[in-house]
Formats: C-alpha cells, structure tokens, sequence
C-alpha cells in the first residue's frame, strides 16, 4: 500500500547531502495540526544551506500550500541544487512571483510614541468639545421647548419613553431578581458565622437602593438602549436622512437628541427603583429560603435600616444616568461615517463609553454625598 504521508527522507550523493520529498504535500495532508508540526519538525531538521540539494521527483502531490511552505523555508531564495519536474517548478514559480516580503519591523522611538499619545488626546478634546456643545445645544432647545411646550416634539417623547423604558423592564426585573438571590446567598455565608442573620436586611438594602440598583440598571439600559440609539442615528448617517434633514431646516439637536435625553432621563429613575425592587424580593426569597428570615420581618425592618435619602440619591443619580446615556449615544451616532464599518464601531464605542460613564459618575457621587443617608 502506497504511503502518502508527507516526510523527507536525508540521502547521501556523491555530491553532497540531498534533501528528498516523499508522500503528498498538499492542503489536505498538511491541514492536519500533526502532520503539520511533523512536516515542521523535519524541515527544521533540513536548515535551508548551499551544500544541502532538494530532491522534489518522488513526490505524489504538490499544491500550493506544500509550495509556500517549501518556499518559506528556504528563506524565499531558490536552492542552488533543485531537482524536480517541469509542473513542480511551474508552481514553485508562481508562489515565488506572488509572495510578498512582510516589511521590515518599525525601530521603537520615544518620539513616535509621544506622537501618537497627542493625537490622542487631540482626539480626545474633540470628542469633549462636540460634547459641550450637545449640552449647550440641549439647554437651548429645553429653553425653546420651555416657552413653547405645544410646539415640543411630544410624540417622539413618548415613543422613545415606551422603547427605552417599559420595553426594558421584563430584561431589568429578571436581571436584578437574580442578583438579589446572589447577594443573599452569599451574605448569609458569612453572617451565619457570626449569628448575624438579621444585619442582611441592612445590607441588601443599602448595597442595592444606592448603589447596586441604579448602577445595574444603567448599565443595563447603557447595553441596550444606548446601543440603539447610537445604531438609529448612524443609519440615518448611512442613509442620509440627516442629511435630508439639514436641507429642510430641521434641527439634529431638537428633534433627535432632545426627545431622547428626556424620555431616558424620565424613565432612568423609574427603571432604577423597578430594579431595585425586583433585586429586594430576590434577597427576600433568599433570605427566607437560606437563613429563615421572614419577608414580614424583612419589610418591617428595611424601612429603619435604610434611610429614605438614599432613595432620592439614587433618584438623582438614575437622572444623570439616563440624560448621560442618551448623550453619549447621540454623540456617537452623530459621529457616525456614511459606511457600515464605522456604524459598527460607533455602536460599540458608545456601549463602552456610556458604561464607564455611569462607573465614572457613580463614583463621583458616592464621593460627593458620602454623608447622606447613612
């Protein structure tokens, strides 16, 4: 039985050492890893030299994949002693022909280095330039939309309200009901240890009403609501309807990034607190299930372990959350290239943005009211 196999086999002529082929050398053959890392460690063995000859005739099969791979292991120069058929050195020729040489390696320079960091920070600015310029814009079209409320774009208010807010409250309930479940799992571990069962009240309270609540949701919503805005936009990029738009006199800023800041900076808090409820019945059930604490004792006792501040804390910042989440995904769509690729990376871009925003800005409040509520 014919062995087709891929291998070399070393023989010695009265010329010198000879390098012969034998078996198919083929995509086939080669595509699989361990005759590849065969084929590999035998080439090794045969380093590419002017006293080495290659012996191609016994070979069964050669296509171009065993071809390039002959040719890059010669270092991309023919061997001074070749022996093979007229169809072998056809093929040998037209990998030689269309094999490109990878460039050389760019030296590391200091100055090239600083180079690209200032572009950066240029880059940057721009972006918290446009920025500034949105919230300015958006303060004016509030002004307008303040002396003329009946001439308000009231019906894409709505509209966004209903997408970015009740549509989201199936996804935020399952989300923070399990995070709820998780929290107290893991809390009741560790109070069981020190007869502190009751203190999880106190804890799930505050961890979620301030903190973890608004943030999960943001987040949340950043994921999903950020995303689409930034994609709507940036198709009306692609398909120059903001374009249109500048032609008839319509306003960006007053009919496409105003409506949406305010419906997500109404629906933001809303979402939070359905958050954060569903997150406390989470913990509830835990809690009954893991460490026997009632849900009559956990309702009774939550009102005095967490102050009412922290509630319209959290209100504020799901605020902040909401109109930050809309702008940023307006700028990003905005900014969007009448092309696919870049209505892709702006979509990304903003997902990223908007979460490190609200990371950023929660931060920045718990700094700001540490003494509130606690």
């Amino acid at each position: 039985m014919t062995d087709h196999t891929p291998r070399i086999v070393r023989t010695d002529t009265p010329q010198g050492p000879c390098a012969q082929l034998h078996g198919r050398w083929g995509a086939a053959e080669l595509g699989s890893q361990a005759q590849w890392k065969s084929v590999s460690a035998q080439l090794q063995q045969h380093p590419a030299a002017p006293t080495l000859a290659w012996d191609l005739r016994e070979l069964q099969w050669l296509d171009h994949v065993g071809a390039q791979l002959l040719w890059n292991h010669w270092q991309r120069a023919w061997p001074e002693a070749l022996a093979c058929t007229d169809g072998q050195r056809d093929m040998l020729e037209r990998v030689a022909e269309f094999t490109t040489t990878p460039p050389a390696p760019t030296p590391w320079r200091l100055v090239d280095q600083i180079d690209q960091f200032g572009l950066q920070v240029l880059h940057g600015l721009d972006h918290a330039r446009h920025m500034l310029q949105m919230v300015g814009q958006l303060a004016l079209d509030l002004l307008r939309l303040a002396r003329a409320p009946q001439r308000g774009p009231w019906r894409d208010v709505s509209g966004h309200l209903y997408r970015m807010g009740a549509t989201a409250l199936p996804i935020t309930a399952l989300v923070g009901f399990l995070i709820g479940v998780v929290l107290a799992y893991l809390m009741s571990l560790q109070l069981r240890q020190f007869g502190a069962e009751s203190f999880i009240v106190n804890i799930l309270g505050i961890s979620l009403i301030r903190e973890l609540g608004p943030m999960l949701a943001a987040i949340l919503v950043a994921g999903r609501s950020g995303s689409s805005i930034t994609a709507q936009i940036g198709v009306m990029r692609v398909t120059e309807e903001l374009d249109a738009m500048r032609v008839m006199g319509i306003p960006h800023s007053f009919r496409l990034v105003m409506p949406r800041t305010l419906a997500l900076a109404l629906a933001m808090p809303l979402i939070s607190v359905w958050t954060t409820l569903s997150a406390l019945a989470g913990g509830m059930l835990a809690a009954d299930i893991a460490m026997d604490i009632s849900p009559a004792y956990f309702v009774q006792a939550l009102p005095a372990a967490v102050k009412i501040g922290n509630l319209g804390l959290a209100m504020a910042k799901s605020v902040v959350f909401g109109a930050f989440i809309a702008l940023i995904g307006c700028h990003w769509g905005l900014r969007v290239k009448p092309n696919t690729q870049s209505l892709g990376q702006g979509t990304t871009a903003s997902v990223v943005t908007s979460i490190t925003m609200v990371i950023i800005v929660d931060a920045l409040f718990a700094v700001a009211f540490k003494n509130i509520g606690i």
